[in-house]
């Protein structure tokens, strides 16, 4: 009743923006509001109801549920806060609704949300200041507040909407289901949101891979520092955290990550433009030389190429272009062009039968007639279908212009490398599109052991196994380690390095101890029994020093390998999408230089090649600067055993192989650590 209330704007919304279906307004105080019959109660309501929208204090949430269900109503927006957002008593509240909507079947959004808008059944569901345009975007937003901004930004841009969703706390609803939703939606194109966390980071990806085939996602993720990250014991887990975890899976799912909400507005227009290029070639014309250099720079960066300019379209446009334009990419046409030197030149470069995507640079000059150009990119675009994208640079003498190529559905940007920002993400779909999925590797392996190695170590009450047995669990699943023994006695370690020959690494045993370096555990290019005597007693009494309470079960001897690279392959556990694979630049210097790259399990092993192309000291495996190369195969088979392995032993928390010693034929793992979750 009350025009202060939130009940009361998303009645009056509903009625201003012109929704045909029925309005039942439910207030027991009230006979009438805003000209609208009220019901004292859901149930004393007598006609068919489809949709609920709840403002209605926190305590009182439960009974007005159990009316709907009562009343055989299918969809609850629950609008009101005070829920798990406000403490302990809220989160009762949203436990006690949601056990509420899964023993009827009533599927629940919210609460503490803004309301929904589907623009094309004229529905605004919200207490939002305002109705968007009808469009093709659909939006979802995890923060009601940064929602409202949007609608109103959007109003101001003219960017249409065909649904929005306000998510809230997302008791029942989440941005999986929408994805899912606006996936077989006719009235979507693009999928755009808001996100801080997900509920189902494996469903997640599930989803949102099967709808990038068909459309577009573009997300904001909201905390991308690690102020939050937890402890971790190992290299992989100190190198992880939400954030990799999201990128990776973004990648795995072909979901666009959009750096702010300009940014995520500006790749919209371009996905709106309904044109996918086939292939990453870039042809640009321009009036002005140095907006031309900044896009050829800014190409370079975002991975497109400038295409030479063909012989034939050369030819053809020295025909009628002046003497000192520049023919050859970018293609300056001079400060001097008015439409009808643009009109030529892309009707030239439109009926081009190689395929690139054009960039139109424009900036506005006292002789260039700015909406006739305009004009001629529109005409182009109607013609061709290459992608055009324009860079219209200016203020106030492009305004109307770019306006004109807004309503054409033609993505104009204010600065070149905002152009080729917008292209490289074209680009990246449009492979995406393309691209066929494989099943993870399998490989045989001895599952029972490993899985008795596990239970060994839970039964003594630890969550670390010893290197040996590390060791033991990479053997299980087929991954190479050192000749090795586990020795006590000096006088058995020097039988032992007889077996095995020198140069020897001996290692300290010890449940206590994660990283031996850290403690003076290990001692390296042991050449003789002398030696290795005296690294006995020095690892001893190092360990002894710094860790005096460390339970010592022995040491560990192995082989001395050199002349590998050393790369670092690894697992790590996050709380939303599980296991992450790791790999990335070995020894002791990996959380230093951080060049590393990530997946979530299970990885492909197309996605596995993919990792290892992607870190920068690549070129030293590939064979840079005459170097023979590393056996780039036997790293992506030990990543897929132990990929394989975090699929089947769930019992790991974090596992390193630092350094995998990779040689010219086959790899190692020699050192090993592996870190248990809580529990067996």
């Amino acid at each position: 009743r009350e025009p202060e209330k939130v009940g009361h704007s998303i009645l009056k919304n509903l009625i201003d923006h012109g929704f045909k279906g029925g309005i039942y307004p439910v207030n027991p105080k009230a006979p009438e509001i805003l000209g609208q019959k009220a019901y004292p109660s859901v149930t004393s309501i007598n006609r068919p109801c489809d949709l609920a929208v709840v403002a209605v204090p926190a305590r009182v949430v439960p009974t007005v549920l159990r009316d709907c269900t009562n009343r055989g109503i299918k969809v609850a927006v629950v609008i009101s806060a005070g829920f798990k957002e406000a403490g302990r008593e809220g989160m009762a509240l949203e436990r006690e609704i949601t056990r509420i909507a899964e023993a009827s079947g009533l599927r629940l959004l919210g609460p503490n949300c803004l309301g929904v808008i589907n623009t094309f059944s004229s529905l605004n569901a919200t207490f939002a200041a305002g109705m968007p345009e009808r469009g093709r975007v659909s939006f979802f937003s995890q923060s009601g507040a940064l929602g409202v901004a949007i609608l109103d930004w959007a109003l101001q841009n003219r960017l249409g909407f065909s649904k929005f969703i306000s998510l809230g706390n997302k008791a029942d609803l989440s941005e999986i289901d929408f994805i899912e939703y606006f996936m077989n939606d006719s009235q979507t194109d693009v999928i755009l949101g808001y996100i801080e966390d997900v509920v189902d980071g494996k469903r997640f990806i599930k989803v949102a891979r099967r709808c990038t085939k068909k459309k577009p996602i573009i997300l904001i993720k909201s905390g991308s520092t690690g102020a939050g990250a937890r402890a971790a014991s190992s290299h992989t887990g100190a190198l992880a955290g939400s954030e990799v975890a999201f990128n990776a899976a973004f990648k795995q799912s072909g979901v666009i990550r959009a750096r702010g909400v300009k940014e995520l507005f500006e790749l919209a227009r371009v996905f709106l433009s309904g044109r996918l290029p086939s292939n990453d070639t870039i042809l640009v014309v321009t009036n002005a030389g140095g907006p031309g250099i900044i896009a050829a720079d800014e190409a370079e960066r975002a991975g497109l190429k400038l295409i030479p300019t063909p012989d034939a379209l050369v030819k053809k446009l020295r025909r009628f272009l002046p003497r000192h334009a520049s023919l050859y990419n970018p293609i300056d046409i001079l400060g001097d062009a008015n439409s009808e030197r643009y009109g030529r030149v892309l009707e030239a470069l439109s009926s081009t039968r190689v395929p690139f995507s054009m960039v139109v640079i424009l900036t506005p000059q006292a002789m260039t007639d700015v909406d006739n150009v305009a004009d001629k990119v529109i005409e182009t675009h109607s013609k061709s279908r290459k992608p055009i994208v324009t860079v219209f640079m200016g203020g106030n003498k492009v305004k109307g212009a770019v306006e004109r190529l807004k309503d054409e559905g033609i993505p104009n940007y204010s600065y070149p490398e905002e152009a080729m920002a917008c292209m490289r993400h074209l680009v990246a779909h449009a492979r995406w599109r393309k691209r066929t999925f494989k099943k993870p590797s399998r490989y045989e392996a001895d599952r029972t052991a490993a899985r008795e190695i596990i239970k060994k170590a839970y039964s003594e009450g630890r969550q670390a196994l010893t290197e040996d047995e590390a060791r033991q669990l990479f053997q299980c699943y087929g991954i190479r380690v050192p000749v090795s023994a586990f020795v006590r006695e000096p006088e058995e370690a020097l039988i032992e390095a007889d077996r095995i020959g020198y140069p020897l690494v001996m290692k300290v045993v010890s449940p206590d101890i994660i990283h031996k370096s850290d403690v003076g555990g290990v001692v390296l290019d042991i050449k003789t029994p002398s030696e290795l005597k005296d690294a006995y007693y020095r690892i001893l009494a190092s360990v002894k020093r710094a860790m005096p309470e460390a339970r010592i079960k022995g040491f560990l001897l192995s082989e001395m390998l050199q002349g590998g690279r050393e790369v670092i392959v690894g697992l790590t556990e996050d709380r939303s999408f599980g296991h992450l694979l790791m790999f990335g630049l070995g020894g002791v210097y990996v959380e230093l230089l951080k060049d590393v790259s990530f997946r979530v399990v299970p990885v492909t092993g197309e996605e596995i090649i993919e990792m290892i192309h992607e870190v920068k000291a690549y070129g030293l495996l590939s064979g840079a600067r005459g170097q023979r190369p590393a056996d780039i195969g036997a790293i992506v088979e030990v990543m897929e055993r132990t990929n394989q392995m975090a699929m089947e032993l769930p019992g790991i928390q974090e596992l390193d192989i630092n350094p995998l010693m990779v040689m010219e034929k086959g790899a190692l793992a020699i050192d090993a650590r592996v870190i248990l979750k809580e529990g067996p």
